[in-house]
């Protein structure tokens, strides 16, 4: 009996946390998003990243899996150090 109850209460705790993963995966997605917008998409001469537009876009829809590797590529390329408090 013990056992069921401890896999009925997993099974409810389960999706919480896969949503909190998400969640910090977008907050940080948004942030890499925004610190790449301000200071690299922007600066002038700078030629259009079509890929890390792709990137942002894919953020925004929610694909960090996708997003996040980009941008952080992008913005480690150009000397900046990434946000510690969202790293996954």
């Amino acid at each position: 009996m013990k056992r069921i109850l401890l896999s009925l209460v997993a099974l409810m705790l389960a999706p919480s946390t896969a949503a909190e993963a998400q969640g910090s995966d977008k907050a940080y997605c948004t942030e890499l998003s925004a610190i790449f917008r301000k200071y690299v998409q922007n600066a002038q001469g700078r030629k259009v990243d079509v890929e890390a537009l792709t990137a942002m876009e894919d953020c925004q829809k929610g694909n960090t899996a996708a997003a996040i590797p980009v941008l952080e590529q992008r913005l480690t390329r150009s000397g900046f150090s990434l946000p510690k408090e969202f790293k996954p």
